[in-house]
């Protein structure tokens, strides 16, 4: 059996808002734009990894939720509890530099890990949080 990751799903409540931080600040490619009955699904991706897709969903993409519903939704996304993407790296300073410079809140700033690598973390528009991650060199 040969399974691979072909998408994961990232809840945002502003589009295009999203699409600043992941296609301006990050430099994925937009591929896929669709409407459908009053929401927005929008699907990028990085250049290197033309078959892994991260589609920016709405938050709840339930026509039938409730109100309540939603309002509990939109709690969790503000506090970055729905989900969270870990991105690799050649160079985890220079991308921390860049994403910083292009306005990513910061959470961690680049560190070595005990369990092998250097990271850092920054919350998207949304709030969901992104790592950048790259093997460590001892």
């Amino acid at each position: 059996m040969n399974v691979k990751l072909s998408q994961c799903f990232i809840a945002v409540d502003d589009h295009d808002k999203a699409l600043a931080f992941y296609r301006d600040a990050l430099g994925l490619e937009v591929r896929n734009d669709v409407g459908f009955e009053g929401m927005r699904w929008v699907t990028v991706g990085s250049p290197a990894q033309p078959d892994v897709e991260i589609v920016l969903e709405p938050p709840l993409a339930d026509p039938n939720a409730t109100p309540a519903d939603r309002q509990a939704v939109a709690e969790l996304l503000a506090k970055g509890m729905l989900r969270g993407v870990i991105f690799s790296t050649e160079d985890v300073d220079a991308t921390f530099e860049h994403v910083r410079a292009a306005g990513g809140e910061v959470l961690q700033e680049p560190v070595d890990q005990p369990y092998g690598v250097r990271d850092c973390a920054f919350r998207d528009p949304a709030g969901n949080m992104l790592r950048f991650t790259q093997p460590r060199t001892s």
